[in-house]
């Protein structure tokens, strides 16, 4: 069985793992992780709730620790970029649990927040920055931000950002973060579009592929109700949520399946 000491992590992230309750890696972690260490660019096919934060971030965190550089003010290390707010936070939260007890610093921009305490973070400089890139876009437009020190690049759910319209973004953020960067890209499927992206901004990148296409990660259950009217529907969700107390629920209108005549 693979552990996190196998794939070259360092005493002290061990340390950090082990005080969060993480004991075996998932398999992208267990795949991607001595990749990243070993400095390849990188293809990862992953469901969400596989652990891809892990994934990426620890060997990034191992690789600015041994370099000791700090960014400049304005400036960055790497950059990760998401399609939404939620993901953002996510990521930033994971990242900050890793690097506790380390001089490394994660910063996150989003929409909807106030950008000029946005600025005010990113005018110390931060190792880390976890993105959306519109948001991203608006603080480089007011020079709160540069990506002159980057060094690693990851773009994670790439499909999602694709889907969402960020493709034009991504193009002007990628030309603005030096070419001899590493670059990671995640994503839960493979379409053209994501395939000829990856050409053009990632360099001999090694592929690791853990589910396949379209399958639900493990940690996701998934089931159906056949019901008869709206009211059913908000029973059925009011029982589940009540007995879930401690789960993640998000609730979406879906178009009606019934075909018409």
């Amino acid at each position: 069985m693979t552990t996190f000491k196998d794939l070259g992590l360092s005493e002290h992230i061990l340390s950090t793992l082990a005080a969060q309750g993480f004991e075996v890696p998932t398999p992208i972690q267990a795949q991607a992780i001595p990749l990243v260490m070993a400095g390849n660019d990188l293809i990862g096919l992953a469901q969400t709730g596989t652990g891809k934060t892990a994934a990426f971030g620890l060997p990034m965190i191992e690789k600015m620790l041994a370099s000791g550089k700090r960014p400049d003010p304005r400036n960055i290390n790497a950059l990760v970029l998401a399609p939404t707010r939620e993901l953002v936070n996510q990521i930033a939260s994971n990242l900050k649990d890793f690097v506790k007890k380390t001089p490394l610093k994660i910063g996150l921009v989003v929409g909807g927040a106030s950008i000029n305490k946005q600025s005010e973070q990113l005018s110390r400089g931060v190792d880390i920055l976890v993105a959306t890139p519109g948001r991203l876009l608006d603080l480089i437009a007011r020079k709160a931000v540069t990506l002159t020190q980057a060094r690693f690049l990851v773009l994670d759910e790439a499909d999602q950002m694709l889907d969402l319209g960020f493709i034009h973004d991504l193009r002007k953020i990628s030309k603005m973060v030096p070419k001899n960067r590493q670059t990671l890209l995640f994503s839960a499927t493979m379409p053209k579009a994501i395939a000829e992206l990856a050409s053009e901004y990632l360099s001999n990148p090694v592929t690791v592929q853990v589910t396949p296409p379209g399958k639900a990660a493990d940690k996701v259950e998934q089931y159906v109700h056949f019901v008869q009217g709206a009211s059913q529907k908000t029973e059925i969700l009011k029982k589940t949520l009540t007995e879930n107390p401690d789960g993640r629920a998000m609730v979406s209108r879906a178009p009606s399946m019934v075909p018409k005549n």
